[in-house]
């Protein structure tokens, strides 16, 4: 029956720390930690530490102590008892309460806000990226050649996909202000992300990007500078109602660019080059291009041999350097040809230092950490219990 009471007395003085511990984030900010992001969620099986350290704290503590038989102790019992004794579970009690608010702490959660603004000074960028057949030739470079010497999952020779994807990834993380955004094309054009400040996301994409995701069998240039001109510019009518009326565009931007990465004619697609490159120019969108590889012979992954090695055919596939001056010349840009890593890299440089910037305003996410609300509670708790045990609750032998 005391026994019953005993550990009655150890719950209901566990939750009334935990309770107490709890004030304090309540009175405060009690509404952000209920619509807190928790960001180490897997922390939370800590708290299956809390019924041990309650039970080895408390209860343990007295079948564990040392013991002495005598004779008897008959007139002891008849003794007065102080109000200490029925205290020296409370700070066990304590030290669990205090666990609960440190393994929370450790959970990590955060406040999103999403409503701050800031003025930065960028560029808006699409990247047009060439997904067609012909982008599996091999580019001969090394690994250590390409910026931040990709690993390429055993692949004993470098394409022009993976050379494309490697500079665009550099290229993406040497930005601070632009806004980037990616359209792939080859027989049609899609749009992969919309100009973002969103880096780690747009790299990731970028890494995934795989031939045969789409329709490879054509090259439509056409498409993948219309699509990235609409991504920059969204042109809306003057008047809505009048379908008549002209288009203009809704950017807040001034600066606004798209980088054409080839390496084929086009042969496919419902929008001609040209025509894209005039809607380009009339909404003051420059196009650089840049042109991967020549019309040489080049060596093209065909299956492998019996020892399971990739086995090289050559062929040759079209380009048309004159098409792509006439696009960058109509926006008033430059064309480029990159035939390795460091050249194609050297270019997307080369555009980006030649570009005026123009301040724009910018929606940012910020993250404000919540842990501190269930930290000092739980360091208040701890100290408590330090301070009864030393002070008041000190236990013989």
């Amino acid at each position: 029956m005391k026994l019953a009471l005993r550990i009655l007395a150890i719950l209901g003085a566990f939750a009334l720390f935990v309770a107490a511990g709890l004030a304090y984030p309540y009175t405060t900010r009690w509404h952000e930690l209920e619509t807190a992001i928790w960001q180490r969620k897997h922390f939370v099986w800590g708290l299956l530490l809390v019924p041990v350290v309650l039970f080895t704290s408390t209860l343990l503590q007295d079948w564990l102590r040392p013991s002495l038989k005598v004779g008897t102790v008959f007139s002891l019992t008849r003794g007065p008892r102080g109000v200490r004794t029925y205290l020296r579970d409370l700070p066990g009690s304590i030290r669990a309460a205090a666990l609960v608010f440190l393994v929370a702490a450790l959970c990590k959660p955060i406040n999103l806000r999403k409503d701050e603004r800031a003025e930065d000074k960028g560029i808006d960028i699409v990247i047009a990226m060439d997904l067609s057949g012909s982008m599996r030739a091999i580019l001969d470079s090394k690994p250590e050649d390409l910026p931040g010497s990709p690993e390429l999952e055993g692949k004993e020779r470098i394409t022009r996909l993976d050379t494309a994807k490697a500079v665009v990834k550099d290229f993406v993380s040497r930005r601070k202000s632009d806004r980037i955004g990616v359209v792939v094309f080859a027989k049609d054009a899609y749009l992969l992300s919309p100009p973002t400040l969103d880096y780690p996301l747009l790299n990731r994409l970028v890494s995934k990007l795989t031939l045969r995701v789409i329709d490879e069998s054509g090259t439509a240039i056409g498409e993948g500078i219309g699509a990235a001109v609409t991504r920059l510019c969204q042109p809306q009518r003057e008047n809505p109602s009048d379908p008549a009326s002209e288009l203009r565009c809704t950017n807040e931007t001034q600066s606004k660019v798209v980088i054409l990465l080839t390496d084929g004619d086009n042969n496919s697609g419902q929008v001609a080059p040209d025509t894209a490159a005039e809607l380009a120019a009339k909404h003051e969108i420059k196009v650089y291009t840049i042109q991967i590889g020549s019309d040489d012979l080049v060596d093209v992954e065909d299956g492998t041999d019996w020892m399971g090695k990739p086995k090289y055919s050559q062929q040759r596939f079209p380009v048309n350097p004159e098409l792509l001056r006439k696009i960058s010349e109509k926006t008033g840009a430059e064309t480029f040809i990159a035939t390795d890593g460091k050249a194609l890299a050297s270019s997307m440089h080369e555009i980006l230092d030649r570009l005026e910037k123009t301040r724009f305003e910018a929606p940012r996410s910020s993250f404000e950490d919540l842990f501190p609300l269930l930290l000092f509670p739980g360091v208040a708790l701890l100290g408590l219990e330090v301070l009864l045990r030393a002070l008041l609750l000190r236990r013989f032998p």
